[in-house]
């Protein structure tokens, strides 16, 4: 995919995430916000509670899962409530700051350099992906 058509679809998709968000934004009174806001708690207190069986690391990757899923959903609710490009950044960059604390955690099963190796590999894909959010945000803004 050539840079420009990139750009493009990005465009693009933001365009369709504003409009829609409008949309959405004007829909969504306090009492649907709140009991959305209590599913997803809810939903995170039971995906941890299914944690518990697990031992040692995996323990620890079911949870930060479970943490993580609960920021991202939290933050596009944000998003869908108040349908500001603003928020819709910040869930953007929430769910790449979570897959990289997810990422890292599972490198935590590897041993040595397999282990450096595995965060360093991490931490690239969230540098790169904030970068590419910072980026649209540019050319959006």
């Amino acid at each position: 995919m050539s840079p420009s058509h990139s750009l493009k679809l990005s465009l693009l998709v933001a365009s369709m995430f504003a409009i829609s968000s409008s949309f959405a934004a004007d829909a969504m009174s306090k009492e649907d916000y709140k009991a959305a806001k209590d599913k997803i708690t809810a939903e995170y207190k039971d995906a941890k509670k299914a944690c518990e069986p697990l031992k040692g690391n995996a323990n620890d990757i079911c949870e930060k899962e479970a943490k993580a899923k609960e920021k991202i959903a939290l933050a596009d609710l944000d998003f869908s409530r108040s349908g500001k490009d603003a928020d819709r950044i910040k869930a953007e960059k929430m769910k790449v700051e979570q897959q990289y604390a997810v990422a890292k955690e599972k490198c935590e099963d590897k041993k040595g350099a397999d282990e450096r190796a595995c965060k360093k590999e991490a931490k690239a894909a969230e540098v790169k992906a904030l970068s590419d959010i910072k980026a649209e945000k540019k050319v959006a803004g």
